[in-house]
């Protein structure tokens, strides 16, 4: 019977009553140059297409550079200046890849043995990085997915997916957007804290009165206010009112008369015109004459 190899490394299997007396430098060949290369070995990889084949041989062969495939490490480099892919064969195996180049590389399984057409999903393998991939034959899928209470040092993380962590500290943290990263604010609080207008404000809170610009308590200016009862006040800069319907004292109330001062009196005005006046002196004088003991 003669040699058949392998369907995975490739491995010479020496047929019943074959190489006598010379089977010895085929097995210790096989375990050189294939076993330990696919446990062990590593090789680089000079691509110069956009999509090269990794070369794969029947049997063992001390020039690596025939037999890229069964090797457990690989480096890829690349002349093409730009995004490349590499083909494995169609056969279960694990590598750890490092791409360095500067390009993106992603490896496949090839439909047969030598060919750049994809049998399955294959995976990308970012310029400058290393990654441990492994293949059913058909399609190539990241070695883990799952890591059970790692602890890594100094990560960068690229759009990662973190679930629920049971705790962290976001202190060096950047960007957290307001409006879809924090949960449990009140109606408008997202927006006043994106846009912290007044308006923004009131629309924030629920107990709200009046309208208008946000008051701070030195110097505010107020349109329009009702003051309610104030517990105290001092209205040395105010302007006194004019005595008119609107002001709220019973005995002032008219609706044609009006008391002001001026020049230092008090002016006594009936439908505009000044009909008396009281100066500081206490002289009243008026433009008619004053009844006295009369019925008012």
């Amino acid at each position: 019977m003669s040699s058949t190899y392998s369907p995975d490394l490739r491995i010479e299997l020496i047929g019943t009553g074959d190489q006598a007396g010379v089977w010895g430098a085929t097995t210790n060949n096989n375990m050189a140059y294939v076993l330990e290369q696919a446990i062990a070995g590593y090789v680089s990889v000079a691509v110069a297409s956009a999509n090269q084949a990794l070369t794969y041989i029947n049997g063992a062969t001390s020039v690596a550079a025939d037999n890229q495939s069964v090797h457990a490490s690989i480096a890829l480099t690349t002349s093409t200046g730009a995004n490349f892919a590499v083909y494995a064969p169609p056969a279960s195996k694990q590598y750890t890849i490092y791409n360095a180049s500067s390009f993106t590389a992603t490896i496949y399984n090839s439909t047969s043995i030598g060919n750049t057409t994809a049998a399955g999903t294959g995976v990308a393998i970012p310029a400058g990085k290393t990654m441990t991939v492994w293949s059913d034959g058909t399609n190539f899928s990241q070695q883990n997915t799952h890591l059970i209470s790692p602890t890594i040092a100094s990560p960068t993380l690229t759009t990662p997916a973190l679930g629920t962590p049971s705790s962290g500290t976001l202190t060096n943290c950047t960007d957290l957007p307001i409006s879809t990263g924090v949960s449990g604010l009140g109606s408008g609080v997202a927006t006043f804290l994106a846009t912290p207008s007044s308006a923004n404000l009131r629309s924030a809170v629920s107990d709200e009165t009046g309208s208008g610009a946000l008051v701070f308590a030195t110097s505010p200016t107020l349109v329009t206010p009702a003051l309610g009862t104030p517990s105290s006040g001092n209205l040395a800069n105010c302007t006194f009112p004019t005595v008119t319907n609107a002001t709220n004292a019973a005995n002032l109330v008219t609706s044609n008369f009006t008391i002001q001062e001026s020049g230092g009196k008090l002016i006594f005005k009936y439908g505009g015109t000044t009909i008396a006046s009281l100066d500081s002196s206490g002289v009243f004088t008026t433009l008619s004459d004053i009844t006295a003991g009369g019925t008012p």
